[in-house]
């Protein structure tokens, strides 16, 4: 296998012709083989001023290997040696086997010239040790840095830092001495730690405590007990042990926190800012959290039943795209305030950026759709000022009871979410209303019997894929392909399902990845068959958060490139742009790792968030393709400033941006004018089982 580097290679010899010949033979491991030649000891010295990575030393004219080797101590240079078989080291060349006298990671000594795959095989070794030394080196630098500002920030802390070895102080900085009534480090130098715990019981403790931690466990690395000063006066304390080093030899840090008398008042306010969103002045998810699993436990005992409402902001893009951060603010606190307001006698928490959560107890079905129905109306009414400009919003909103025998709290959340994609599917993406989750739609008996569905279509390819062309503007084409999973049923409907659909089911049961890896595999089988007639066809495919955070991804990806031909951007793989803002620093990771093996990306569902650009700059994809609300109402010039802003703002940090759901003469109209390099849609051609090529 090649090696992604380079090698700085140093031959003294008289034959330059064997130096050649060696770089040809290490072309096969290095990217790039930098050749230096000579055969006399001046020109040596003047090259040992340019780094070298190995030495192959055959015969000189006015030099020995033994001047050699002389010279580099002298130089103090680090670099390998190897000596080739001469009559000057003939005597000493080899041992009693026939083997070269010295094998070490800095010399090899000797070899025989006409034995180029040891020679090769040597200076490949000797080179990766010498790496190896580099990096050492680095890293004992780095090590050492860290640990000058480790002990300048100790020495300057205010917190009681101290440092032991085998349980006895060998540092500690002053407010240390001073908490103990140490009049000097002096003082502190030599006493055993041991000795400033009060009570046989927490000398025993630590005892156990500190032997578990010099073994290696780190469970636990706090320990509470009664302290004693130099005085013999008590306190209540913390311990918290580190490892660390003191001039460069391990060492274990101690620190001490005192306990106060009014901790547990610090902890209250502590905890309580907490669960505080900073914005809105309203509970966070994490009070938002603590509070349903108290409402849940109360359900669960029969005392109450209990909703929960999932409020979500609908024109968040748009927003974004018209005032930027502070639109998305002023709607947030307006929305926040008109939520407490409205809901007294519930609770109201911030969930997520654009998104809030409302707990409410006792209310029948239709109190709560009463409820929703009243929120809604009352949101889409209000007239919201930002910087002299007025805006408004609507919201969605799922809602999933809570009572006795229901699912536990994160499943719960997950049906008010999931209520929620109904609404975008029952409204075509619009929002604006409220669903209730009704648990005997999604019966159990349904969700097993659709899984079965599932891994059966796996295992016997009855899901069906469709294909439709994306017209790419810049090169007037259209054989780009986005792939679309559908799944059939076997009843008396003819029914298809669509991801939609099936997909929650997939995830509860985990075979999402499955379902990527068929998606994948067999949209790839097709394009290879198009790519015999069109070299240039390609493939868009959208794939699930599974494929996101799994770290097999880009090696399957790279095979299945090769098994179609290994064209670099053959292959284009999107993710959903929630997903990507959820693993925000793992998607960038497999971003690398895909663009690496040659396959392209993309962000499905584009302008859905208030950062979408931060993100796409952050994360750097080849592509974007717009969310359906963009291109609705684009006919209206303030939608499409909206959608042209985006785009340009996306073109910027130099991603490319599709512009889907072209349904009509009038979007095709002004989609040519928005910026985007490619477009698609029923108006340009329909889906089909088949990949069909532009005569």
């Amino acid at each position: 296998m090649r090696t992604q580097s380079i090698l700085n290679l140093l031959v003294i010899d008289d034959d330059q012709l064997y130096a050649e010949r060696l770089v040809s033979l290490l072309e096969g491991y290095y990217d790039t083989v930098n050749l230096g030649f000579l055969d006399d000891k001046e020109e040596f010295l003047k090259a040992l001023r340019q780094p070298w990575d190995t030495l192959v030393f055959g015969k000189a004219y006015d030099m020995s290997f033994t001047d050699a080797v002389g010279i580099i101590q002298e130089q103090g240079v680090d670099l390998p040696m190897i000596c080739l078989l001469t009559e000057e080291v003939s005597a000493t060349a080899n041992n009693e086997q026939g083997l070269p006298s010295v094998i070490s990671g800095i010399m090899v000594k000797a070899l025989r010239a006409d034995q180029e795959m040891a020679v090769v095989m040597s200076i490949c070794l000797q080179h990766d040790n010498l790496r190896s030394r580099r990096e050492l080196k680095n890293l004992r630098h780095v090590i050492s840095e860290a640990e000058q500002r480790a002990n300048v920030l100790i020495k300057n802390s205010k917190s009681a830092v101290a440092y032991i070895d085998q349980g006895v102080h060998i540092f500690a900085n002053d407010p240390y001495l001073q908490l103990f009534g140490f009049n000097s480090m002096s003082e502190a130098i030599g006493v055993p730690i041991i000795d400033l715990i009060a009570g046989g019981d927490n000398v025993k403790g630590f005892k156990q405590f500190l032997r578990q931690f010099d073994k290696g466990s780190r469970q636990e690395v706090e320990f509470k007990f009664e302290s004693v000063r130099t005085d013999g006066s008590t306190f209540e304390a913390k311990l918290q042990l580190a490892a660390a080093t003191l001039e460069g030899e391990p060492v274990t840090q101690v620190i001490i926190q005192q306990n106060h008398n009014n901790s547990a008042e610090v902890a209250k306010r502590l905890a309580a800012a907490e669960r505080q969103d900073s914005l809105t002045g309203i509970d966070n998810r994490r009070g938002f959290e603590e509070q349903i699993e108290i409402v849940y436990q109360q359900a669960q005992q029969g005392l109450l039943t209990a909703a929960l409402l999932y409020v979500q902001l609908d024109n968040v893009g748009k927003i974004s795209s018209s005032l930027g951060l502070q639109g998305i603010d002023a709607t947030v606190k307006q929305v926040a305030y008109t939520l407490d307001e409205m809901v007294s006698d519930g609770y109201v928490s911030r969930f997520s950026d654009t998104a809030f959560t409302i707990l409410v107890e006792n209310k029948t079905t239709s109190e709560l759709e009463a409820l929703a129905e009243n929120i809604g109306s009352r949101i889409g009414d209000m007239l919201i000022e930002v910087d002299k400009r007025t805006i408004s919003t609507t919201v969605s909103i799922g809602i999933t009871k809570i009572e006795r025998n229901t699912a536990e709290p994160t499943i719960l959340l997950e049906r008010a979410i999931h209520a929620i994609s109904q609404i975008m599917i029952e409204t075509s993406n619009h929002g604006g209303t409220y669903h209730l989750y009704d648990p005997s739609e999604h019966a159990n008996s349904d969700d097993h019997a659709l899984a079965e569905s599932l891994i059966d279509a796996i295992a016997n390819n009855r899901f069906e894929l469709s294909f439709q062309p994306i017209y790419d503007i810049n090169h007037d084409r259209s054989d780009f392909f986005e792939v679309y999973l559908r799944l059939p049923l076997a009843d008396a409907d003819n029914t298809v399902l669509t991801p939609d659909q099936f997909m929650a089911v997939a995830k509860s049961h985990k075979l999402l990845e499955k379902i990527d890896r068929w998606v994948l595999i067999n949209a790839c089988k097709k394009i290879n068959d198009i790519r015999k007639v069109s070299s240039q066809a390609r493939l868009l495919i959208q794939l699930t958060s599974a494929s996101l955070i799994d770290k097999k991804l880009p090696d399957i990806v790279s095979q299945l490139i090769k098994a179609v031909g290994g064209a670099s951007g053959m292959l284009t793989i999107q993710f959903g742009e929630n997903d990507i803002s959820d693993h925000l620093t793992l998607a960038k990771n497999q971003f690398i790792a895909l663009n690496q093996v040659g396959c392209q990306i993309g962000i499905n569902n584009f302008g859905s968030s208030a950062k979408s650009v931060e993100i796409v700059s952050f994360v750097q994809p080849d592509m974007v393709r717009l969310a359906h609300n963009y291109v609705e109402g684009i006919e209206s010039a303030e939608n499409l400033e909206a959608v042209k802003s985006l785009i340009g703002r996306t073109n910027e940090v130099k991603v490319d941006v599709l512009m889907p759901y072209i349904e009509d003469a009038a979007t095709m109209s002004v989609a040519w004018s928005v910026g985007a390099r490619y477009l698609q849609g029923y108006y340009l051609e329909e889906p089909s089982t088949t990949i069909k090529l532009a005569s």
